[in-house]
């Protein structure tokens, strides 16, 4: 049967029934544990092992702070994390690859009912563990920041708009020295759930300009890609006239663009990215476990291309020290002190304690199965 994240089967109830492979949620780890796990200030450790995950390469800066801060605690466990894309992440920990992965797009009802085969009656856990604006950023020189509605964004990206000093450009940016440059678009090559988040925005704020229907696969041939995030930014740094769209994070030394909300052009920070998301609902209808956000892109003073990157784990794992591990390294990740950490390594947006409060339950009812 095919299962919709709105009516997720299984319980927690028939969880001492379900004899689940270690092969079906991740990597075998040679681990020992015990309860709980501790903060980086305490000197004491409690976990140990080795624990492997992969996805979203735009959660790449933050995991390395949430590997740094856990193995710091934990010095004998060892975190792993594959920035395949958000597309490789979600396949990964559906075909049990991944104890855990990140990906910048809810799960789909297949790529669910693939995780909840794998992980049994525990269910999967969904939540945002990574909010950051994602940044329209060009490479055109003596030019630092653009004005662009949505409809001209949308434009650019769809290949109608196709040089700087199109008409559509200047109305908004009058004392830009906008050149007659042909305008390259570079999108990502893979699967990708910024590109899946970006083309929400587009069809969403400017369903004229943009017809495509939104999904992780970039709809138009022939523009010039790169594989993951960092990849489309060299590829834009390298070449003139050049645009991409990133996780804000990564654009450094990247013309970026104030984006038309209403009748206000709004620039890219985390501030204006952490009050869309707080802002914006918790999809109705979701299963306990699954916490996704329906996105509002209208909200005045706020910047409307929002990442928000969920963690995925399983409610119940093989045993007892992966199920401790990843617990415990999930615990973390969502934390104050984790999303502070993330927060000072890449310019991300912490989440509210309203969310927290929300998810916290489900990761700390993780149990060996």
């Amino acid at each position: 049967m095919k299962l919709s994240r709105f009516t997720r089967a299984g319980s927690v109830v028939a969880v001492g029934a379900l004899a689940l492979s270690l092969a079906a949620c991740g990597s075998d780890p040679e681990t020992s544990a015990t309860e709980g796990t501790t903060s980086p200030d305490s000197g004491e450790s409690s976990l140990s092992g080795e624990l492997s995950g992969g996805g979203a390469s735009s959660q790449e800066a933050a995991m390395e702070a949430w590997r740094a801060g856990f193995q710091q605690a934990n010095p004998d466990s060892t975190v792993n994390y594959d920035p395949v894309g958000s597309g490789g992440g979600r396949t990964g920990f559906g075909d049990g690859t991944y104890a855990f992965a990140g990906s910048d797009a809810a799960l789909e009802d297949d790529e669910l009912a693939a995780a909840e085969a794998q992980c049994g009656a525990g269910g999967v856990i969904e939540f945002p563990g990574y909010v950051s604006p994602v940044a329209v950023a060009f490479n055109l020189p003596g030019v630092e920041e653009l004005n662009l509605k949505p409809e001209v964004i949308a434009g650019i990206f769809a290949g109608d708009i196709t040089t700087w000093d199109d008409e559509a450009i200047a109305a908004d940016n009058p004392d830009a020295a906008l050149p007659a440059t042909d305008i390259t678009v570079v999108h990502r090559s893979e699967e990708s759930g910024t590109t899946e988040n970006f083309q929400e925005y587009l069809a969403d704020t400017a369903p004229d300009a943009w017809t495509h229907e939104a999904s992780g696969v970039w709809p138009i041939k022939g523009q010039e890609s790169a594989q993951g995030t960092s990849g489309v930014v060299a590829a834009a740094q390298a070449g003139e006239g050049t645009i991409t769209y990133a996780d804000a994070s990564q654009v450094s030394g990247l013309g970026t663009v104030a984006v038309g909300v209403g009748d206000e052009f709004v620039p890219y920070s985390a501030d204006a990215a952490a009050e869309v998301v707080a802002q914006s609902p918790r999809t109705e209808g979701t299963a306990e476990g699954i916490y996704s956000i329906d996105l509002q892109r209208d909200i005045p003073g706020t910047y409307p291309i929002v990442l928000v990157s969920y963690s995925l784990a399983c409610g119940t794992y093989e045993d007892e020290a992966t199920a401790e591990l990843v617990k415990g390294f999930m615990s973390y990740l969502v934390s104050e002190e984790g999303q502070q950490a993330a927060a000072d390594a890449a310019g991300s947006a912490p989440l509210s304690a309203e969310i927290r409060d929300a998810v916290l339950p489900s990761i700390e009812a993780i149990a060996a199965g």
